[in-house]
């Protein structure tokens, strides 16, 4: 769909992601390629049911958050920011 997928605003990285990077010496960009580094799931929907959702999770103790935006693009690209840096796939 030529769409560009900014997350800029991601979870914080669980202990278990930490030991494993560090102990394997695997570059961040390549940790959050291979693991999910603590979202488990993502949904796509738009911005105004988001927060109806959001709710939703609160109310069965699941933490939820708006963690990025998808924007129109010339290509499918993935741009995600985090602590350890700026990453584009």
């Amino acid at each position: 769909e030529s769409v560009h997928i900014i997350k800029d605003n991601l979870f914080a990285v669980p202990p278990l992601f930490r030991i494993i990077q560090e102990e394997s010496q695997t570059s961040w960009q390549e940790m959050y390629q291979v693991f999910n580094m603590g979202h488990r799931l993502e949904i796509y929907i738009s911005e105004e049911y988001a927060h109806n959702l959001i709710s939703i999770a609160a109310a069965f103790n699941i933490p939820a958050q708006i963690v990025g935006r998808v924007e129109e693009s010339d290509t499918n690209r993935l741009t995600l920011t985090s602590p350890f840096g700026q990453f584009t796939y």
